[in-house]
């Protein structure tokens, strides 16, 4: 049995990889996305399937006007004592000289909750995971914020202790790590192994240059040792290879004493025929984002090494364990009977609550309360999911009345406020209800149906929408019957929809493809969404 990778396919970065008994769980960063943090769960290291999203209310989790790509970065999930360890890190601010952020602890006795109220930990820096050391104390490590203007802003590697009785951080921080010539130290991680203790950091940036190094002390607080043939994991060189940005990596071992390392990467799109030889990164985008691949480890010399080179390999021998499927959690159609969300939807920033929408006003719907515009850091009425493939259709209907242009409701594209793109039912003075397409291109704003804007004949109650999601490019289709659909006649580009492309850079999630409403109003005009599919094509 082979381990194929990526294990977590679309925007699952920064896995935090962890065994409990017999189970292994995978924590992965949501960044702007609500409920925060991913937990998938497997018995095998081969399947896969998501249980749990922790932050699931306001307590632990605040978001509302967070800028594209803060919020969750890099959370840490760790077992001891009979519970889950848990810390996460909330980023305010993502550009200029400061890393506002805040750091917290929560545990659970179940992976699935109740998680207790979360403790505030620091704001020295982000990426911060909790070290159980055999002695019985507990650590905080993270990489260490400067904003001096004349240092580099990666300081190093902080570590300080964490009291359980006290329910705080003792003593002070001391950097304890400078990290290697790659720069960026990052992503640190822990262990205790053969009375050494190890520091597995990322570092070089999570782009194309994305490295995982380790170093070895026996103090805690070193001097640590660098791999010699350092990093330990890195695709940088090997610019064919399947799997990039490879790094910000965990250790796991199985029941069994075999050793393996979860890892964050990137599949950057297949790239056409006859396409312009360039440097990388001027054809190489990542619409699926940052994803989770599971590499195999062998020790040598008292160091890991990644089976099969440091670039990461797209097939991995498995563990010796028994094998155990899962039934999807997202099925191909959801019909909104349920009182729930499926857990693969999510909200921008806020909980879905009755401000939102709801799934009872109207059983067998979803509806959704128009809000404000897609472009806002605040409350959006959007519930989408994550790109999970380069190929798959998307289909949804919605029954909605508008009665003014600032009011629309359909379906999405998304990556962040900056770059989107949506298809709708909305009013305008020449032709009444009618769809239309907006399309935000780095702030840049075009509406390609201007003056053809497509009349719905007043008999149709539901408008079906389809997006077909191929390769570097995607369309929009609709339907009055739901049966026969017709091309909007755009094309539209997926890789804009990336890291590699948004403005600015310094971005991290992926892409997603959703519903939503928005009404600015200010009456909340309900929009009911009967179906929403996702299916992905061979």
């Amino acid at each position: 049995m082979k381990i194929q990778n990526p294990v977590l396919k679309g925007f699952n970065p920064d896995p935090s990889i962890v065994r409990a008994g017999d189970d292994y769980y995978i924590a992965t960063s949501t960044f702007e996305w609500f409920p925060g943090v991913q937990i998938h769960h497997s018995k095998d290291l081969v399947h896969w399937h998501l249980v749990a999203h922790p932050l699931d209310t306001t307590e632990f989790l605040d978001m509302k006007g967070n800028p594209n790509s803060g919020g969750i970065w890099a959370p840490d999930l760790s077992y001891a004592d009979g519970k889950f360890w848990l810390i996460y890190t909330d980023v305010k601010v993502v550009d200029g000289m400061w890393k506002d952020c805040h750091n917290y602890l929560t545990t659970a006795e179940d992976i699935h909750g109740p998680w207790s109220k979360p403790v505030l930990l620091n704001g020295a820096g982000f990426d911060a995971s909790l070290f159980h050391d055999p002695s019985g104390r507990k650590y905080l490590v993270n990489m260490y914020w400067d904003q001096r203007v004349y240092h580099h802003n990666f300081y190093g590697i902080a570590l300080q202790e964490y009291s359980v009785q006290e329910e705080k951080l003792i003593g002070k921080p001391e950097i304890i790590y400078k990290g290697t010539d790659i720069a960026y130290t990052e992503g640190p991680h822990l262990y205790y192994i053969n009375d050494m203790y190890y520091l597995m950091t990322a570092e070089g940036g999570t782009t194309y240059q994305h490295s995982e190094t380790i170093a070895r002390s026996q103090r805690i607080n070193g001097p640590y040792e660098i791999q010699p043939d350092y990093p330990l994991l890195s695709a940088w060189k090997e610019v064919h290879n399947p799997l990039q940005k490879c790094g910000h990596a965990s250790l796991v071992q199985t029941q069994n004493g075999e050793w393996y390392l979860a890892h964050l990467t990137g599949r950057p799109l297949p790239t056409p025929k006859g396409f312009p030889s360039r440097e990388r990164e001027q054809h190489s985008f990542c619409p699926l984002g940052r994803e989770t691949a599971i590499q195999k480890i062998e020790w040598k010399d008292g160091w890991p090494i990644v089976v099969g080179g440091q670039q990461g390999s797209l097939e991995v021998e498995a563990p010796n364990l028994p094998q155990q499927a899962w039934e999807p959690t997202c099925p191909e159609h959801d019909d909104f009977d349920s009182a729930k969300l499926n857990i693969n939807f999510q909200t921008l920033r806020i909980p879905f609550s009755e401000e939102l929408g709801s799934l009872t006003a109207r059983p067998g719907f979803l509806r959704l309360y128009g809000r404000e515009s897609l472009q806002s850091t605040f409350t959006q009425a959007h519930v989408a999911r994550r790109w999970q493939s380069f190929n798959f259709d998307a289909q949804t209907s919605v029954e909605f009345a508008p009665e003014s242009f600032q009011q629309m409701a359909g379906m999405t594209c998304y990556y962040n406020t900056e770059n989107w793109s949506s298809v709708h039912v909305t009013w305008n003075e020449e032709k009444g209800r009618c769809i239309d397409l907006v399309v935000a291109d780095n702030g840049s704003f075009s509406m390609p149906l201007a003056g053809e804007e497509i009349a719905i004949p007043q008999e149709v109650k539901a408008v079906h929408f389809k997006v077909e999601v191929r390769g570097r490019s995607y369309r929009y289709l609709y339907s009055f019957d739901g049966e026969s659909f017709t091309e909007i006649p755009v094309m539209l580009d997926s890789w804009k929809l990336s890291d590699d492309y948004v403005r600015g850079g310094g971005f991290f999630t992926g892409a997603f493809v959703g519903i939503n409403a928005i009404d600015i109003t200010g009456t909340a005009l309900p929009a009911d969404f009967d179906y929403f599919s996702y299916k992905e094509i061979d």
